[in-house]
């Protein structure tokens, strides 16, 4: 299992290895020790959540308040999906940059966002089954949302599917009613650097 950070510090890219013979394919896709020596502290799973969408549907940007913010390690065991990380920490030194994964039935890779990131990703064919496991659990109350298509963040959507078909993006009316990044920072609703590297700090101290 390797472990790669993107240009978005705080995720990574998580490459598992797989065994294959005649009968299938075995692999681990999620390991505490590993994840705990690549990242310094371990990974609190409260919640585990999967979604199915079809080719064409986009989730996000979905972000958390922070504290306690939410953690996803996320993979794709059916289909193909874009899967986006958005530095969306008010202070940082990327902020509004993205980077992105393709996650799917081939590579078995899986992504990791820290708290404080925002969480897009878009499915590329029907029935593409895309597994969670959170840090925190489910609340309405602290939970939030950047459009996806906001032109400051530029994010570089497929517009074809993974047999070639073009794709059109399919939003939910929550995310199409979301505000820009630039929006959600002037009403203080992102998360600050210094808000996630306290959250950092005491995630890594638990683990001492």
């Amino acid at each position: 299992m390797e472990y790669r950070e993107l240009s978005v510090p705080g995720a990574w890219e998580i490459t598992p290895k797989q065994f294959g013979d005649p009968r299938g394919v075995f692999l681990e896709w999620f390991k505490a020790g590993k994840f705990e020596e690549s990242l310094g502290h371990p990974l609190d799973l409260q919640q585990a959540n999967m979604s199915v969408s079809a080719a064409g549907v986009l989730r996000g940007i979905h972000f958390a308040d922070t504290p306690p913010g939410q953690a996803k390690y996320v993979t794709c065991p059916k289909g193909a999906v874009l899967d986006v990380v958005v530095d969306i920490r008010v202070g940082s030194p990327t902020f509004g940059a993205w980077d992105s994964v393709v996650l799917d039935d081939t590579d078995r890779r899986a992504i990791y966002l820290g708290e404080g990131l925002g969480h897009a990703f878009l499915s590329l064919e029907d029935d593409s089954t895309v597994m969670y496991l959170c840090s925190t659990g489910y609340s309405p109350g602290r939970e939030h949302g950047i459009h996806p298509l906001d032109p400051e963040v530029a994010i570089d959507w497929p517009t074809t599917a993974r047999d070639g078909s073009a794709l059109t993006p399919l939003l939910s009316e929550k995310d199409l009613a979301a505000p820009s990044l630039s929006e959600a920072a002037a009403t203080g609703l992102l998360p600050t650097l210094e808000q996630v590297t306290a959250r950092l700090e005491a995630l890594r101290a638990s683990a001492r």
